[in-house]
């Protein structure tokens, strides 16, 4: 279902132009930007509007309590990193979570991931000062390179198509993989990565398995045939939609639905940097048909919320608007409650997503980005805690992670210190949960919401 008329009112794919906006990027050549836009405007589109609708249909489920959302995936993506290995461990991570949770939970998972497109990022701070060289930050290969040169830095359009081509890339690949049979269920001892044998979850998640493939095999065997639905599984992309000329350039109409849909991706967000009400990135997102998401940190009070709830979805759509918490672990219990409170009191629909990852970043004494697996677990319970004491439902998790062994966060099974993040720190940006630390992250939730399972739904 696209948005009404009235949510459409005085909106256009370039109405944003019309308002002030945050994390600009600017082009010292516009004449090959609008070249460059005007070819992403006539290439193909990256998703399609019924996969868009599906994805909305079951974001309403996970708001009704029927499914649970896991969005997950790189930080940032790098154009280096898109190799078949890569993608196809960022695809067995996901689907071994996904099956924890399943397990765990009694509930559908949507998995949604952070990749095909998620190739830029907000920064803190604009420029980057090296030995008294003042350059533009790194904004994410789809704006400019992470090498620290003047060159390097300038923001190149010609990104823009390179970043298009390599998520379409991305995407061509996942997709094949689970028309393949990749994702089969019967069969999920594939999904498993050589560096993993000796992980300390790995005797839990084996028997996990085997209890699963059992029940399969019972289910096939009263129904005296093969449950076809098992041979696959849907996985939607998503990322934020930070830069919003790329963004504009692939949104368009579709035959036989009303509305215009961003078909650069499933589910673009709104950053916490970029949710002014007033500002250009909400005005972009209010016109069109995707369910989008909207990160809040500890700056945005129950007044902001209710306003951008309001602009972003006014009809009240389910499915249409997930918020996605990010507070940190010793903050949450004050800044949630009085949002999840006022949404209530509202009588307001959004889906209630929990990002545990980016309040708990904390610079280590040589410099590094790092987070601790104790701070993000704890932020975690209290989320679930919260929302079930206030009559609310937790209904996603939004992890950075990755399905390769770096180590980027501390904490876990394994007690990795700081001392050990030189080991395998490859992030170019923010740290990522590595295998072992998501799949322990997975069980630890799991068991969490198998327990609330024996209580009652609020």
């Amino acid at each position: 279902m696209s948005p009404p008329d009235s949510q459409n009112a005085g909106w256009s794919p370039d109405s944003w132009k019309t308002r002030p906006i945050e994390q600009q990027i600017v082009y010292p050549d516009r004449e090959l930007l609008a070249s460059v836009l005007s070819q992403l405007a006539k290439l193909p589109p990256l998703v399609t509007s019924w996969e868009v609708e599906t994805l909305k249909r079951q974001l309403a489920e996970a708001g009704r309590g029927e499914r649970f959302l896991l969005q997950g995936g790189d930080c940032c993506e790098s154009f280096e990193d898109c190799r078949s290995d890569l993608i196809a461990n960022k695809l067995k991570i996901l689907l071994k979570i996904s099956l924890v949770l399943t397990y765990g939970s009694r509930r559908r998972v949507i998995r949604v991931g952070r990749f095909a497109g998620q190739y830029a990022k907000p920064r803190s701070a604009a420029t980057e000062t090296r030995q008294g060289v003042t350059l533009p930050s790194f904004r994410g290969n789809l704006i400019n390179d992470r090498q620290f040169t003047a060159e390097a830095r300038a923001a190149d359009a010609q990104l823009l198509l390179r970043g298009y081509e390599r998520a379409a890339l991305t995407l061509n690949f996942i997709r094949s993989l689970i028309d393949g049979g990749f994702a089969d269920l019967r069969h999920p001892q594939r999904w498993d990565l050589g560096f993993v044998i000796h992980s300390p979850q790995s005797a839990e998640y084996r028997e996990m398995i085997r209890a699963v493939n059992e029940s399969v095999a019972f289910l096939e065997a009263m129904a005296g045939r093969r449950i076809g639905e098992l041979d696959r599984v849907e996985f939607f992309t998503s990322h934020e939609g930070l830069h919003l000329d790329y963004e504009q350039a692939q949104t368009r109409q579709v035959p036989r639905r009303t509305g215009w849909y961003n078909l650069s991706t499933h589910m673009p967000w709104i950053g916490d940097r970029t949710r002014d009400p007033g500002g250009a990135h909400v005005e972009f997102f209010r016109g069109i048909a995707n369910p989008i998401g909207l990160k809040v940190g500890p700056s945005c009070g129950p007044d902001q919320l209710l306003d951008l709830v309001q602009i972003l979805n006014p009809e009240d759509e389910p499915g249409r608007l997930t918020v996605i918490h990010r507070f940190g672990n010793r903050t949450i219990g004050r800044h949630l409650p009085p949002l999840v409170e006022a949404v209530r009191r509202a009588g307001k629909t959004v889906v209630w997503c929990c990002d545990p990852m980016h309040g708990n970043t904390a610079n280590t004494g040589c410099g590094l980005k790092t987070r601790d697996f104790g701070e993000i677990l704890g932020e975690l319970t209290q989320a679930f805690e919260i929302h079930y004491r206030m009559g609310s439902r937790l209904g996603g998790v939004h992890f950075e992670l990755t399905g390769e062994n770096v180590t980027e966060c501390t904490g876990g099974a394994r007690g990795l210190t700081e001392a050990d993040l030189g080991r395998a720190y490859h992030s170019d940006v923010d740290p990522r949960l590595n295998y072992e630390q998501a799949l322990e992250m997975a069980l630890l939730i799991a068991t969490q919401m198998g327990r609330r399972n024996g209580q009652a739904e609020p």
